[in-house]
């Protein structure tokens, strides 16, 4: 690396990590860590907001799958405005009128704690995952760069994260990503201006490779459940970005962070907002990188994988300076959604384990515990990452994993917060139908190997068959024998 763009590089990361850690200088109590005190600006809670879904796996993801194939998973973008407009009216309110910064503890009141320790270990499963891939993605960039070891920079960036976020809370994640989600769109806009001006017969080339070469289709509008269809990436949007706008412990806790419902209300629309002309721009490089090395065939290295292409046109291709503004780019975007996983699980582990065994903790106890558990999470996400080296595309595994770890959560928020008659003998029934589909869609290539039947159902789709099931089982068993009994009540923590 240049010696120019290496300065740039550790400027923008140094700093930030630093940035970060300056907002646990004080002493902080578990209200602080845990909702930033509730005095953050609503503009910086919606660009930390939009920080977390533009993380490495867009940045790098997108570019990936636009240069492989062609614009399916845009569809997925497509859904996220939606999801936000009806967290801005429904989930925003209800969240900080909930009286507990857990977003599971609602339900505990509606279905007894079984069904909290069910979503709040489900969700665990999950941020540890998405920290993995993550972790993953923005090393790729420093391998192919310098040639560093990509277990080393994982171990090295994810300590970094940690040491931040655990020192600084959620206040220090917010802020913290604000500033990464802006170098983040400035990053990606300069990239393709470059990639655009570097088409020898100009911008118009780049477009007319694309067109003929069907790079910004947006997939096949055919019924097929196998394949990702338009239908099927689309379905599976819905479905995952109201999961993360309703009930994800990362979202919901930013909820509460804002000093008002007006400024929370704004960060859930401007947050969700900004992702869809970013992630346009990120589909745009992936596509356009097509078109580059398509008049440049020699440039490229034969039988590079998809997601290390985007990163080797930056350290062949761009202008000195702006090398090491990009990799940090990557590099920021991953950290903030990383320090996000790691902060909010750290409130599941003390609200919805901790709490409960220990109820008379003194304050001093629970940071302690905040701290201690978001440094147990980044340490779990470093090893998810480090097996991350087995897969081809960290998109598609991704979005997996995600898929698979929601357990159909989604379901018995929908079943309680749509059916007031909902109880604890409507919604198990459905559970344990909607982990039977999970265990067989995760487990369909091996049984359908043994049984010589083709694949039956997208893996992508477990998210929406889970939350099908337990949702319809639940309600058919409601409208079959009425009203739930008696309610546990929630107490406010």
């Amino acid at each position: 690396m240049n010696l120019i763009d290496l300065i740039v590089f550790l400027v923008f990361t140094v700093g930030t990590i630093l940035f970060g850690y300056m907002f646990g200088r004080k002493k902080q109590s578990s209200d602080e860590f845990t909702r930033g005190g509730g005095k953050v600006p609503g503009w910086v809670v919606g660009l930390s907001i939009f920080a977390s879904f533009c993380s490495s796996i867009s940045f790098l993801g997108y570019c990936s799958s636009a240069f492989m194939g062609n614009w399916n998973a845009f569809v997925f973008t497509l859904s996220i405005l939606p999801a936000g407009l009806l967290a801005m009216k429904y989930f925003v309110p209800f969240y900080r009128s909930l009286g507990s910064i857990s977003a599971y503890s609602y339900f505990e009141k509606r279905f007894g704690r079984w069904a909290r320790l069910y979503a709040s270990i489900f969700y665990l499963f999950t941020q540890i995952c998405r920290s993995g891939a993550i972790l993953f993605l923005l090393a790729v960039p420093m391998n192919v760069l310098m040639g560093w070891s990509i277990p080393l920079v994982v171990t090295i960036t994810g300590l970094g994260i940690i040491f931040y976020s655990q020192k600084g809370g959620l206040k220090s994640v917010i802020w913290t990503e604000a500033l990464q989600g802006a170098i983040l769109i400035g990053g990606a806009v300069i990239c393709l201006i470059v990639l655009l001006a570097g088409m020898p017969e100009g911008p118009g080339q780049a477009i007319d490779i694309c067109l003929e070469n069907n790079k910004f289709s947006l997939g096949s509008f055919g019924g097929s459940l196998v394949e990702s269809t338009f239908w099927v990436c689309l379905i599976y949007g819905v479905f995952t970005n109201l999961n993360n706008f309703a009930i994800d412990q990362s979202y919901t806790q930013r909820y509460c962070a804002a000093p008002t419902l007006s400024e929370a209300r704004k960060s859930a629309f401007w947050g969700s907002l900004l992702t869809l002309p970013v992630n346009l721009v990120l589909f745009l490089i992936g596509s356009c990188l097509f078109a580059f090395y398509y008049v440049n065939p020699g440039s490229l290295p034969e039988g590079i994988k998809s997601d290390y292409v985007f990163p080797y046109f930056i350290i062949h291709e761009m202008p000195v300076g702006l090398v090491g503004l990009l990799i940090a780019s990557i590099f920021c975007a991953g950290m903030s959604t990383v320090a996000t996983s790691v902060t909010s699980s750290g409130t599941i582990i003390l609200t919805d384990f901790y709490n409960h065994f220990f109820p008379e903790a003194s304050d001093g106890r629970k940071v302690v515990v905040l701290r201690l558990a978001s440094v147990a999470i980044g340490i779990l996400g470093i090893g998810v990452a480090l097996c991350f080296l087995l897969v081809n595309n960290a998109l598609e595994a991704w979005w997996a994993l995600s898929s698979v770890c929601s357990g159909g959560v989604l379901g018995m928020f929908l079943l309680a917060y749509l059916c007031p008659k909902a109880g604890k003998s409507h919604v198990i029934p459905g559970v344990i139908i909607g982990v039977a589909s999970l265990i067989l869609i995760a487990l369909q290539t091996k049984l359908t190997d043994w049984l010589g039947l083709p694949p039956f159902v997208h893996i992508n789709l477990s998210i929406v068959t889970s939350t099908l099931l337990i949702f319809l089982t639940g309600f058919l068993l409601v409208s079959a024998h009425g009203q739930k009994k008696d309610t546990p009540v929630l107490e406010t923590e």
